[in-house]
């Protein structure tokens, strides 16, 4: 592992979003879909591509809250700008489990 220091750590904007709206994929090389998310007024939506087909239907995902780094560059993947990073935990099958407060919050809140 890869120790960082504080001032690293302190660099990375954690938000708490929720998912506007889900769509599959199809131009991604590794199955995904194209999210929105309400990261709250300061940030405004966001978009980014997630891998978390296995777990997730894109049905089953609007109102769903999140954490999410927001403050990488732009990644573009298969022609699509992805501009926040959505956070999850790696199962055992290659699955994502999505990070998400405990209780409904507003959106935009840090992490930290």
């Amino acid at each position: 592992m890869n120790e960082i220091n504080w001032k690293d750590f302190e660099k990375i904007e954690m938000r708490v979003g929720t998912i506007v709206s889900a769509e599959v994929f199809p131009e991604a090389k590794k199955p995904a879909y194209k999210l929105s998310i309400d990261f709250g007024e300061e940030i405004g939506v966001l978009k980014s591509s997630a891998q978390i087909t296995r777990r997730y239907t894109h049905e089953e995902l609007p109102g769903r809250q999140i954490v999410g780094v927001v403050n990488l560059p732009v990644k573009k993947i298969a022609g699509f700008k992805s501009e926040c990073l959505v956070l999850g935990v790696m199962g055992d099958n290659q699955d994502v489990v999505l990070l998400s407060p405990g209780q409904k919050v507003p959106n935009g809140l840090k992490i930290g």
